[in-house]
């Protein structure tokens, strides 16, 4: 009986941790927060269409408003602009938060929509700079801003500079910018703020923000494929990156799975955002600028074709640590990897060249990785040189090639009485001139071959 109830307990304990490491760290939380940028500057008195701007964005405003009551997961907030003072005294601080978050408060925002006239200027940067202070803290929420405007920065602000400072300090995430009737000219000038949208009538207008609230509120999946040079699904576990591509940050970070079937795993992303995604392949391959379609699921293909690089060496002990294996692409000087030798690694297919940190360093150029394929490289194994001398002095090792032309390769260190080092198989030769002696012509040279495998003992007197 004891022995059941034992049993029972490590079940229940192997259980409950299994369940813990399978937990998801990285989710959308459930609540979004809006808040309603909304320009009241004198220009809002300009006609559109068949009447005023200011009514016809108060009128489509107050109707998304009231449509969102039902929805128990927004919270709604207003912080209107130019609505305080007139134009002539340029007031440049000209904003405030009208109604702040809070549940069930649509109604005081469309109440408050009516009593709001177009008077000042339009103070964009500083009114969104203001609008960081109006977001409770709270990470079960996300932070979005629509900003409804029909003109650009007045106040000599960086509307752009205090967007991208705002996002990477995680205030909010991009903003949306609808501009009401606005040349097309002005596209750069909010292209760099977030996302634009330029509403060129009534019934557009009321469109783009229909659209807006269905990409940030649809639950929204993807998927990440990645494929060999024949088009097929069949790479997997590497580390998959989706970077926020207007601050830089990374939002999102995955080990790629496939499930039994071969099917990629699918995972919750935020639409809100663009990405440029990151496989984190050696080298890695980036897809820029991939805009996720809300409320569906999407699928995202990329090239990832690899082979292997496995590097092999026997007595590798004889160098006292792991000897490195720099990875460059052929004929460029940036160091891609470094790997171990006797180590396995994955790389994109093509041509690489190598820089093994043996003694002394062997290159080999250009060796091409193909798709499934291992490309194996089979070293010489080392030997290893035993050197004790007498008296101290200055010394270095050469290299010697078949040609009889020699590298410098080594200095040798020849304070403590002996020397040992583990050295590739080949002819070398040592130079020494004692501390003691009395000029270079009592210089020392003595060539030597070693195998591998082999132990040399060399003494210089």
């Amino acid at each position: 009986m004891k022995l059941k109830i034992i049993i029972s307990s490590l079940l229940l304990i192997f259980v409950l941790h299994n369940a813990k490491s399978q937990r998801v760290e990285q989710s959308i939380p459930e609540k979004t927060r809006i808040l309603f940028l909304f320009d009241a500057s004198g220009s809002m008195l300009a006609p559109w269409g068949n009447e005023l701007r200011i009514d016809a964005a108060k009128s489509v405003l107050t109707d998304l408003v009231d449509s969102l009551r039902v929805n128990d997961k927004i919270e709604l907030a207003l912080r209107p602009y130019g609505h305080l003072t007139p134009a002539k005294e340029r007031n440049c601080k000209d904003t405030k938060l009208e109604i702040p978050f809070a549940p069930n408060n649509n109604d005081r925002i469309i109440d408050r929509l009516k009593y709001i006239y177009p008077r000042g200027t339009t103070p964009i940067a500083y009114s969104l700079l203001q609008s960081a202070k109006d977001f409770p803290k709270d990470d079960n929420y996300r932070n979005i801003i629509i900003i409804i405007t029909d003109g650009i920065e007045s106040c000599d602000g960086d509307p752009c500079a205090v967007s991208l400072e705002l996002q990477k300090k995680d205030i909010f995430l991009r903003p949306f910018v609808i501009g009401l009737g606005m040349e097309e000219k002005f596209a750069s000038e909010f292209d760099c703020m977030g996302e634009y949208y330029n509403a060129k009538n009534i019934n557009a207008f009321q469109s783009v923000l229909n659209g807006i609230l269905s990409q940030s509120l649809s639950k929204t999946t993807a998927s990440v494929e990645l494929l060999d040079q024949n088009g097929r699904a069949v790479e997997t576990d590497v580390n998959v990156s989706f970077i926020n591509t207007f601050t830089g940050i990374s939002e999102f970070d995955f080990i790629h799975f496939r499930d039994q079937n071969g099917k990629p795993d699918t995972v919750e992303v935020d639409p809100v955002l663009s990405y440029d995604v990151v496989v984190n392949t050696i080298p890695p391959v980036v897809k820029r600028n991939v805009f996720l379609k809300g409320g569906t699921h999407n699928v995202i293909k990329i090239q990832t074709p690899q082979g292997n690089l496995k590097v092999s060496q026997d007595n590798t002990t004889e160098y006292d640590g792991n000897v490195q294996v720099l990875v460059r692409k052929s004929s460029q000087s940036e160091i891609i990897n470094t790997q171990t030798v006797r180590s396995e690694e994955k790389y994109l297919i093509g041509r690489y060249d190598l820089e093994i940190l043996t003694l002394p360093k062997i290159k080999i150029n250009n060796i091409e990785l193909k798709q499934g394929e291992t490309q194996s490289i089979d070293l010489p194994a080392p030997g290893r040189v035993n050197i004790s001398y007498s008296s101290k002095g200055i010394g270095s090792l050469y290299s010697i090639d078949e040609d009889g032309r020699q590298t410098w390769i080594k200095k040798l260190d020849l304070r403590g009485g002996k020397s040992s080092f583990g050295i590739q198989p080949g002819k070398y030769k040592y130079v020494f001139r004692s501390d003691r002696a009395m000029g270079s012509k009592y210089t020392q040279i003595k060539e030597f071959n070693i195998q591998s495998g082999q132990t040399l003992n060399i003494k210089i007197y």
